[in-house]
């Protein structure tokens, strides 16, 4: 008996399940979009078995639902599958990383023979599109369920097994308990990064060696201020009450910071960096997580022709994939400084020990 999974939303987070779903023993993976070209993609790149234009021919029939499309889409796709002929017993799920404003639309909806259960695959990439799916995406990630009220545990249960081919590790979490961690360990960060980036940004306006001097460590810790504009629109707005309140503790986190500096009150700081230290150093490495890591080497550079390439051509000789590449010409005492970015801490360590074999100098 084949079950048949229909995916709305084919790019990077709706190819990567595609990936990891098709080719399974007795699984038919059918994508869906409203563009031509898009289908087209999709089969190019053996996604999926299937593509279609027509939601209802997406659905026929179909056993689960992945709604793999923006935050700011889900009600209005939800209504729509809502209203068409559903077998029996389907599960649809989502994939967005706000879930009580979905649940809550869910259970308007709902139906006897539909269950609805909210997802939220914990990972993601600096890529975009279905070009960058891949099979790994999930491994090692949380992926968290948040099943509507009324679900039975049967349901839960055949979903659960599913996602057994991501190879992620299965969560069920309260809906509004998911939007309150997130929040904060996402949402949250997403807006402070931003609010410096745009501080120094003003700054720059009046002396442009804020943006001269602001390479290495300031790049690195304010990368998610570069993320999609649009999508991150629609997630705040979904979010909006747990991120006032959010943002309402972190004023008061930064107030104690004037405090302690008008005071000078060189004990509190000690105390709050101790206290940092000790959390953050009980946080998990080896797990993926919202906020895509990077590792990262520097490596001195003479400024010799092709010395790009001849780097990058030994990393590929030896397997090892880059995940990004910039050159930075900003230090003094140096001709270049090449920055490499990896996916994997294991990528990063092969790297540096071979670059450094090579006779480079490399840095951390």
């Amino acid at each position: 008996m084949t079950t048949k999974i229909a995916i709305f939303g084919v790019g990077l987070i709706g190819g990567s399940l595609a990936l990891c779903f098709r080719g399974k023993p007795g699984i038919e993976v059918v994508g869906h979009s409203p563009r031509s070209r898009s289908l087209e993609v999709m089969l190019d790149r053996g996604v999926v078995d299937s593509a279609t234009l027509s939601m209802e021919e997406a659905v026929r029939d179909a056993d689960f639902i992945f709604l793999c499309v923006p935050v700011g889409n889900l009600e209005e796709y939800l209504e729509k599958l809502y209203a068409l002929p559903l077998k029996q017993g389907c599960i649809i799920t989502d994939v967005g990383s706000t879930k009580a404003s979905i649940a809550a639309a869910a259970e308007k909806l709902s139906r006897p023979d539909v269950y609805f259960i909210g997802g939220h695959p914990m990972a993601g990439s600096e890529r975009s599109g279905v070009e960058a799916a891949s099979t790994l995406l999930f491994e090692n990630a949380y992926y968290v369920l948040t099943p509507a009220t009324g679900v039975p545990d049967e349901a839960y249960a055949k979903l659960e097994e599913l996602l057994q081919y991501t190879r992620a590790q299965v969560v069920r979490v309260n809906p509004v308990q998911h939007d309150e961690i997130v929040g904060a360990i996402s949402h949250l960060p997403h807006i402070i990064a931003v609010a410096l980036v745009n501080q120094v940004c003003d700054y720059n306006a009046s002396n442009g060696l804020y943006r001269t001097l602001a390479a290495g460590g300031f790049r690195d810790i304010t990368r998610i201020a570069s993320s999609d504009p649009i999508i991150w629109r629609d997630i705040l707005l979904s979010n909006r009450d747990v991120v006032l309140s959010l943002l309402k503790d972190w004023n008061e986190e930064i107030g104690g910071f004037i405090s302690m500096l008008e005071d000078r009150n060189g004990e509190g700081i000690v105390d709050s960096f101790v206290k940092a230290n000790r959390f953050r150093s009980e946080l998990p490495e080896r797990r993926k997580g919202m906020i895509s890591s990077l590792f990262d080497l520097y490596i001195d550079v003479p400024d010799h022709p092709g010395i790009i390439g001849q780097i990058t051509t030994e990393l590929g000789d030896q397997n090892i994939n880059l995940s990004n590449i910039q050159i930075i010409e900003s230090r003094e005492d140096v001709p270049g400084l090449l920055h490499l970015s990896f996916r994997q801490e294991s990528a990063m360590e092969r790297a540096k020990e071979h670059l450094q074999s090579m006779g480079y100098a490399v840095y951390v």
